[in-house]
């Protein structure tokens, strides 16, 4: 048999217990946002995330009309930093928390989740800073009237890049999200597979709301991914229901045995 969780803590012991991981994780975030913001002023993150927008402002520069939006840029970019940097202190608290919990197989999936899960964010990333985003920016200020001035306010423009970026990282966890639904029972993969076509429906629709106004170039830069990762997360559901459904028999055959043996007469 699987070995079971451990004993069961009283509820107070777990409050403190979670008090402190909170402390530990309140303090990795500020350390890694310190941490943060000390490496990108030295590397000018700015000139780092400006280069999307560059060949099209034709020799010009982005402007700013608040003496605080260098630091404000910079502030934000720490804040999103320090949190991939404290992440691995984050995971390492939520895990100590709920690995007592957990059964021995369930353990075992957990360091490979988490890696596709880092793995997988940053694809979407880099598909948004090195793909989409150029492609959005190029539609966006193609249709602009010759009639007007482009002068791109730097706070506006990194708010659109950072927040795309982010937007893109997020939802490539889809499988992941799949995943957990699947191992906790909630769907199915005949679910997924009866709905394919709706799917569809949905990438395009999500593609279009993350990149408004995007050219067809880069609704469909996301929408194609997007589908692509649908189609693993079928196929990770499928593995992850199979393990599922071969546990439970195990434990029902088991139950019938112990059953049994309790029934037959001594």
């Amino acid at each position: 048999m699987s070995e079971a969780p451990g004993n069961e803590m009283p509820f107070l012991d777990h409050l403190e217990e979670l008090r402190k991981r909170l402390f530990w994780i309140g303090g990795a975030i500020i350390i890694g946002v310190v941490i943060a913001f000390a490496l990108l002023s030295r590397l000018d993150i700015i000139r780092l995330l400006e280069r999307p927008i560059l060949p099209l402002l034709h020799g010009q520069k982005l402007i700013y009309t608040h003496p605080g939006t260098s630091f404000s840029i910079l502030l934000n970019a720490s804040l999103v930093l320090g949190l991939i940097l404290a992440s691995p202190v984050i995971v390492g608290q939520v895990w100590g928390f709920l690995a007592p919990a957990l059964y021995a197989h369930e353990k075992r999936v957990v360091v490979p989740v988490l890696v596709a899960m880092v793995a997988l964010f940053l694809a979407g990333v880099s598909l948004s800073y090195f793909v989409v985003l150029p492609l959005t920016l190029q539609f966006l200020m193609s249709i602009e009237s010759t009639a007007l001035t482009p002068m791109i306010a730097a706070t506006e423009y990194f708010d659109f890049a950072i927040s795309m970026c982010l937007a893109f990282g997020v939802v490539f966890e889809v499988p992941i999200a799949i995943l957990a639904l699947t191992a906790l029972g909630l769907i199915t993969p005949q679910f997924l597979s009866k709905y394919r076509k709706h799917a569809i429906v949905v990438c395009l629709t999500a593609a279009a709301f993350i990149t408004p106004g995007a050219d067809p170039y880069s609704l469909f830069a996301l929408a194609i991914p997007l589908y692509v990762l649908y189609e693993v997360s079928v196929f990770v559901a499928q593995f992850a229901y199979r393990k599922r459904q071969k546990r439970r028999a195990k434990r029902e055959a088991e139950d019938a045995a112990e059953s049994e043996s309790a029934g037959a007469p001594a």
